[in-house]
């Protein structure tokens, strides 16, 4: 963990315990003890155990980085029961607002120190048995889910047929090392937005910069969850989110298109709404390159420094195809020839029929059972390559002589930290929002001079790793193709087991199986 990482968690946790000081040095003078050891970080709580005769290795807890956060509102909680505050709504104040709690506790003339022998006294009522023990829970699974594991749900067909819609995975935390919350005043188990209400389920009054402890790189070709890189800002209605990114619509509004104006011109119906990293949407793709790798994509073969890309065994890719005789081939003759068939992937993963002629979502293996299907004619079969119509939605949006497409792309240079990069009117659209955005720059330009931070600058030097992430799924997923560059600051955990599995009854032959 870097050492300024490690400064900031320990001003937290100093603050936490120094904030209160005031109120707390009437009361330890109330206790019998000198009120200026209220003021001293730490030795403060040692004290207050103490005086609680509460175990004092509880002070030492404090000191686990981020843990040590939760350890020191209990700590304030034991405290305030010698002074008999036993209610519900005084252990919630000494907990989450200990600053303003503590000074007046120690004005109120109803507030009498009873000691630890007054708190062995007092009994709990049996709901607040009920009630500590929920708080306890969820508190611990917080902790996990933040800085052990996560559970996921896989949302769409963008990783077929390797991660199958409405697969449950455990998402690990500790493979690229966690990573504190840029928000830790947050809603227990919602991401972003709350049911029903649909506000915010998160403060932005205390906001953390990135701070991964025992931070490992991504590895080329892991399956990787990770925070949307479109997802800082979204238009919060049906059918935007990351689905319809507020940046690809303010693009086309600038491009003259007048539904996205419109949009934009309706902040009440479409209110745009700003999240901080780890609250925008999670993705899960495959990172097909890591930082200082260049990547390209010739006829929908993928190439990584000018070597073919791995390619998984389930991933999936359109083929078209034509029966002999202008037959009939049916899912059922598909399915029952071993091809998975499924209606989750938009349009199908067998489309066509008219005259013969078929489009297929088919693995490289279940093109091989396809070649070999008696209805199926094989010198016919070719692989769908998209044209050049879409490069406006292709990444980095201005590629007007080489019309890049999802199957014909690049080559682009994934961004290393350490690693510079002369700025050039060519790359800088590729690399602004990098610059600009991922790492906090102010950036202009001036006429083609290239000012950063307020400084003429020719070459950039890059802060964070990169890495360029795509779906099984090629033809059918949102990917680094269509938004660029993933910043190690976006990354969440790596995806390492399907842990449950659901299509109109259990998929039982999926259930605990390793994610490759």
């Amino acid at each position: 963990m870097p050492l300024q990482h490690l400064f900031v968690v320990y001003l937290i946790s100093i603050l936490l315990v120094l904030l209160p000081s005031y109120g707390l040095a009437k009361l330890f003078k109330k206790a019998g003890r000198k009120s200026w050891k209220a003021y001293v970080p730490f030795y403060n709580t040692w004290e207050m155990q103490d005086i609680a005769q509460r175990p004092k290795h509880w002070v030492f807890w404090q000191f686990i980085p981020v843990v040590g956060w939760f350890i020191t509102p209990g700590i304030f909680i034991e405290f305030a029961k010698v002074f008999c505050r036993f209610s519900f709504l005084d252990h919630t104040a000494a907990a989450l607002l200990a600053p303003f709690y503590f000074p007046w506790l120690a004005n109120n003339k109803d507030a009498r120190f009873i000691g630890a022998e007054g708190v062995k006294k007092h009994k709990k009522p049996g709901w607040r048995e009920w009630v500590d023990a929920a708080i306890f829970a969820i508190v611990a699974a917080t902790l996990i889910r933040v800085f052990v594991f996560e559970a996921y749900t896989i949302p769409s067909s963008s990783m077929e047929k390797t991660l199958l819609v409405k697969d449950f995975l455990f998402v690990s935390k500790f493979s690229y090392g966690p990573r504190v919350p840029n928000t830790p005043l947050s809603i227990p188990f919602i991401h972003n937005y709350t049911p029903v209400l649909n506000t915010k389920s998160y403060s932005t009054l205390v906001e953390l910069p990135y701070i991964r402890w025992f931070a490992s790189p991504v590895k080329r070709n892991d399956c990787v969850v990770f925070n949307f890189p479109l997802g800082d800002t979204v238009i919060h209605a049906d059918g935007f989110e990351s689905l319809n990114p507020y940046a690809d619509v303010k693009r086309f509004a600038q491009m003259g298109d007048v539904n996205s104006q419109n949009v934009l011109n309706s902040p009440e119906q479409f209110p745009v709404v700003v999240h901080p990293v780890d609250k925008t949407d999670n993705y899960i793709k495959r990172c097909v390159a890591v930082a200082g790798e260049t990547i390209k994509i010739v006829n929908g073969i993928l190439y990584v420094n000018d070597q073919p890309g791995y390619v998984p065994p389930t991933s999936a890719t359109f083929y078209f195809f034509r029966t002999k005789g202008n037959a009939i081939v049916s899912e059922d003759d598909l399915r029952d020839a071993g091809i998975r068939i499924t209606t989750q992937t938009p349009g199908g993963d067998i489309q066509g029929g008219g005259g013969g002629m078929y489009k297929i979502n088919v693995t490289p293996s279940e093109l091989e059972i396809l070649k070999k299907l008696p209805a199926v004619d094989p010198a016919s079969i070719t692989r769908e390559i998209a044209d050049s119509s879409e490069s406006i939605m292709i990444f980095p949006y201005y590629d007007t002589v080489h019309k890049w497409s999802r199957d014909n792309f690049g080559p682009v240079w994934i961004p290393k930290k350490g690693a510079s990069l002369t700025l050039t009117p060519e790359n800088i659209p590729m690399y602004k929002r990098a610059i600009e955005t991922y790492e906090r720059n102010s950036f202009e330009d001036r006429g083609g001079r290239y000012f950063i931070n307020g400084k003429e600058a020719k070459t950039y030097t890059f802060k964070y790793d990169y890495y360029w992430m795509m779906g099984d799924n090629r033809h059918q997923s949102q990917d680094s193709r269509f938004w660029g560059f993933v910043p190690e600051t976006h990354i969440v955990g790596k995806a390492s087991m399907i842990w449950f599995s659901t299509e109109n009854g259990i998929r039982w032959n999926r259930l605990f199986k390793m994610i490759k």
